[in-house]
């Protein structure tokens, strides 16, 4: 067989086929469709409020302002709401990672007692559900509810989360957790020394999903508090834009709707404010993240 014969294409030297070029149009398309309303969300946080009413679907203000992000800096909510939020995931994720991981290590071990009655019980509350009126009852019989606390512990632990990481360790080899057993290794020095450092796929997948319910969590916060200083960002966010609208609504002319402080420009920055760390914080975890789902969905 002849050298020629051999060698192999090189990557990116094929033909596109008329399949990948509308693959690659439909693509192009679904991405446009997302950028272009998340970039006109950015330049109207940036523009005043007559070129807005001008031009709604603005692309590049023709005069840049930042009165927007001053006006909902002022009085320090947002501030308030990235200190809480961050309280949150800095308790919280680390939290939900022990406890996530403890039982899916637990459950994905064959000599577990009482496996299939836990990892039952686990699946049963994916299904059924007991409300919130029971676990505001259980927060309040703990002295729980008004503190950051409640928010927590609310959502410390996700049974999907936890079935995910189990089927990831089933695929790890027996034989690792055997020769570390015959060195003297407990469990605990197991899971710590051995499984984690081979997990860090599902590891950076779950932490990516409990980072970001922990950062879009609002619904808890709403229920166990009360206190405006200790809202979480989503709840702060969600209260400009509720006054925003007010405001702008009970205007009875532009100077009126001008002094509002241009609450459509408000709700922009906010939204703007509150989307920038959690998409900085996805590309670190990306390259984890299919591997880390597609192993953990399925038991080989």
């Amino acid at each position: 067989m002849s050298k020629k014969a051999n060698k192999k294409p090189r990557i990116g030297t094929e033909r596109m086929t008329l399949l990948d070029y509308i693959i690659f149009a439909v693509l192009l398309v679904l991405a446009l469709m997302i950028l272009i309303p998340f970039w006109n969300v950015i330049m109207i946080s940036f523009a005043t409020q007559k070129e807005y009413a001008d031009n709604p679907f603005l692309m590049f203000p023709k005069e840049w302002t930042l009165d927007s992000y001053k006006a909902l800096f002022a009085d320090g909510t947002i501030l308030s709401g990235y200190k809480n939020t961050i309280i949150l995931l800095v308790i919280g994720l680390p939290l939900s990672l022990f406890l996530t991981t403890s039982m899916a290590y637990g459950l994905s071990r064959n000599k577990f007692p009482f496996k299939k009655i836990i990892f039952f019980l686990v699946l049963f509350t994916m299904i059924f559900n007991g409300g919130i009126v029971p676990l505001y009852l259980i927060m309040k019989s703990l002295h729980l509810t008004g503190t950051l606390w409640s928010v927590i512990l609310a959502g410390s632990f996700s049974a999907f989360n936890m079935i995910l990481m189990m089927n990831y360790f089933y695929t790890l080899p027996e034989s690792l957790m055997e020769s570390a057993r015959l060195d003297g290794a407990g469990e605990w020095r197991i899971l710590f020394s051995v499984v984690l450092p081979l997990a860090t796929p599902i590891m950076a997948t779950i932490t990516l999903f409990y980072g970001v319910a922990y950062w879009n969590s609002w619904y808890d916060a709403m229920i166990f508090l009360r206190k405006a200083d200790q809202l979480p960002l989503q709840n702060v966010l969600r209260n400009i834009i509720v006054t925003s609208t007010t405001n702008a609504s009970n205007a009875s002319s532009v100077d009126a709707a001008q002094a509002s402080n241009f609450s459509m420009g408000m709700k922009m920055a906010a939204v703007f404010v509150t989307m920038v760390p959690i998409m900085c914080f996805f590309p670190m975890l990306q390259k984890h993240f299919a591997k880390g789902v597609l192993t953990g969905a399925i038991k080989t």
